[in-house]
This record gives C-alpha cells, structure tokens and sequence, in this order.
C-alpha cells in the first residue's frame, strides 16, 4: 500500500517555523508572558510537561506563567532541531543551559498551524542530572 507523499522540511515552512520558534526563546528569556500564552494553543488539549510540574489544559499553562519568577531566565540553546511535515504540523527539539548552571536542559515541542497562527500544542521540558 502506498501513502501519500509527506513534504518534510519545506524550506519555506523550516524558516517560517524556525522564526516563531525563536520568538518563543526570545518571550521565554525576557519573560514576555504575553507572547508566552499567545503562541500555546488555547485549548484544554494543550499539554506542557515542566522540569518540576505537568500542566494539563491551557488554563494550567497560563496560570504557570503568570506566577513563574522573572529571574535567573538567561540561557543558551544548542543542538536545535526543526522539523516541518506539510505545511501546518512541525517539531522543535533543542539543548540547554541556564547561564551559571552546568546542567543541561532538554526541550521539546509539537507545534499545530492553527488560524491564528503556529501554536505550540505540546511542551516537555528536562534537566540531565549534572
């Protein structure tokens, strides 16, 4: 049986993602909770595995946010991975480290192409044991 022909990594789809994925890092290190919320899905579906908590549902990510401290945000990301299927589904895995801290995080996010545009419809976050 045949299946349909999958674009993978559409050049114009890995740039357009890859620049809302880095406005996500960009909201993430300066806390622009604003920015933050817009690009999750609103919907109770969305989920958001944390280093510390799981959130289910939207409203749990939001309430997150709005109480996560301001502080100690800093970091670089490496080995980042962006991987578009078609026009509207995508991944993006990346490293990293918090500036001061020899521990290395993990992230990793399902983004859907949504009306409103990409939305992160689901998040994990892990730190590797230093």
């Amino acid at each position: 049986m045949n299946s349909p022909k999958l674009d993978i990594n559409l050049p114009e789809v890995v740039r357009e993602m890859t620049s809302v994925f880095m406005r996500y890092e960009q909201a993430l290190v300066s806390n622009d909770v604003a920015v933050l919320d817009e690009l999750f899905w609103n919907d109770p579906r969305t989920i958001r595995y944390g280093a510390t908590e799981n959130l289910y549902g939207y409203a749990a990510i939001e309430a997150f946010r709005s109480a996560r401290p301001s502080q100690g945000l800093a970091r670089e990301i490496f080995n980042t991975v962006i991987t578009t299927y078609g026009r509207d589904f995508a991944t993006a895995n990346t490293e990293f480290r918090r500036t001061g801290s020899q521990r290395t995080g993990r992230q990793s996010q399902t983004w859907m192409r949504t009306p409103a545009g990409w939305r992160v419809v689901s998040a994990h976050v892990s730190l590797l044991d230093a």
